[in-house]
């Protein structure tokens, strides 16, 4: 209100000063200042509006009939022609400033509608590119409220009876009304709170309601943000959905190429230990050293295989979520050199090198996790590198972390696949039917270097291909 007078007192002074602009400073006849006085007419209103505009006409033909049209200094006129003059004069300037007002209008809203329609597309946007970090719908109401600035928002998702609030200010109970939107798609107004509750249809059935407290929104706007508020929820369900029905899919393929692998595996083991007591079986009475050393291959064998099965349960461990460690003070070299006994078998006469540089500090470490991940880094550098070229281990102390460095002669692993090599059943194209093998190894040692709050990566060149695993030191205060 203050303001509206402060523009009325404004027009006013502003055909004062142009009546003594004309009266004193710079004299000029009736016609020339009639057209003057339109002019002003026809800025104030399209600066301002109709109101300021009205009371600056009706100033202006005070002023024009009192200082320029005879008798001078008096309300009245003396010559017919000059009223014409007057009322023409005075209805010119209110029916062009009548049209002035109402093209600013439409203008504005112009304006206002091309910011809707930007802040529909910039939100529609922003729908396609949340991220699975936090709840969708969490992040959908905060989207909603930062890009239409909005003082408070409340979404219900019905199908999740869950309630996600946004904004610098909150709502309070408004519960109610918001579940009986979402069930019944009724939708409720507070003009002098400038709230609205509206219900986001999907098609014709609700499936979550809107509060909205801010600037007044036209109704198509508020329908646009309800539609693409449906098209968010229903995108997050149908990616739920599929992230289920992929976890189903992982899971038992998993499971699938776990018992392929494992049954391979089991295989070498039990052949021995087959061999080794029908040997014995067929024929007691062979020398007893042989009969020693046909008992130590199953017995060797038997052990095998048990660690086989361990291997099994731990492979299975690592599929969870969250790894359960159980850490204790290890040292690095002696599980290496644990892991490298336990497979003779398939290292047999490899070239394998084993440097240590200098005494390593101790690290807190899953024992059996840990030489399960060195078993798939130091099994992957055997299987991938020609034979009769060198595998090397080195383990080194650096920069507080003591790292385990697997190092094949292999053909080197290409640079676009460096970064997948460790996604869960990954495999190169150029070795998946050449080489046997599932594509677990590498995200199991992952996901075991992980959980002891480790690294894993690759360096590849064609000729050279080193696994660093970084663990870190335990060291006495």
């Amino acid at each position: 209100m203050g303001r509206l007078v402060a523009r009325l007192v404004s027009s006013l002074g502003a055909v004062a000063i142009l009546t003594f602009a004309a009266r004193s400073l710079i004299p000029n006849n009736p016609t020339t200042v009639g057209f003057a006085f339109l002019l002003l007419v026809l800025i104030i209103a399209s600066t301002w509006g109709f109101i300021e505009a009205l009371l600056a006409s009706i100033g202006a033909t005070l002023a024009f009939n009192f200082f320029f049209l005879p008798p001078i200094g008096t309300f009245t006129i003396s010559d017919p022609q000059n009223w014409v003059a007057l009322f023409s004069f005075l209805a010119t300037s209110l029916i062009a400033s009548r049209l002035s007002d109402r093209a600013k209008r439409r203008a504005l809203d112009a304006v206002e509608r091309q910011q809707d329609l930007e802040r529909l597309y910039t939100f529609s946007r922003a729908i396609l590119l949340i991220d699975s970090g936090e709840p969708f719908q969490k992040q959908l109401a905060h989207k909603l409220a930062e890009i239409f600035e909005l003082r408070a928002l409340v979404l219900y998702d019905r199908r999740a009876g869950e309630f996600h609030r946004a904004g610098p200010s909150d709502f309070e109970g408004l519960e109610d009304q918001l579940r009986d939107a979402a069930s019944h798609g009724t939708s409720f107004a507070d003009t002098k709170r400038s709230r609205v509750i509206t219900a986001v249809r999907l098609g014709s059935e609700p499936i979550a309601s809107l509060a909205i407290q801010g600037a007044e929104m036209p109704d198509s706007v508020l329908q646009g943000i309800g539609n693409l508020v449906a098209i968010g929820l229903e995108r997050a369900k149908a990616q739920e959905l599929a992230h289920q029905v992929e976890a189903a899919r992982q899971s038992e393929q998993l499971r699938t190429t776990l018992i392929d692998a494992m049954a391979h595996e089991f295989k070498t083991p039990l052949t021995s230990i087959k061999g080794a007591t029908t040997s014995l079986l067929a024929d007691p009475n062979q020398p007893a050293e042989t009969r020693t050393e046909l008992l130590n291959i199953a017995d060797e064998e038997a052990d095998r295989l048990k660690d086989l099965i361990d291997d099994a349960v731990e492979m299975a461990r690592v599929d969870t979520a969250n790894i359960d460690v159980h850490l204790e003070l290890s040292n690095l070299e002696e599980i290496v050199r644990e892991v490298i006994a336990t497979m003779k078998t398939e290292i047999e006469d490899r070239k394998l090198e084993l440097t240590c540089d200098g005494h390593l500090p101790e690290i807190g470490a899953d024992r059996r996790l840990l030489k399960l991940a060195l078993k798939q880094l130091l099994g992957n550098a055997l299987k991938y590198s020609p034979f009769g070229t060198p595998v090397t281990i080195r383990l080194r102390e650096v920069d507080g972390m003591i790292t385990a460095e697997v190092t094949n002669r292999g053909p080197g692993i290409p640079v676009q696949e460096q970064d997948r090599i460790f996604e869960r059943f990954y495999r190169s194209p150029s070795v998946r039917e050449q080489i046997p093998g599932s594509g677990l190894g590498l995200s199991i040692a992952y996901s075991i270097v992980q959980a002891h709050h480790g690294d894993l990566r690759v360096t590849s060149n064609p000729g050279e291909t080193t696994f660093r695993m970084s663990l870190p030191a335990e060291r006495k205060a």
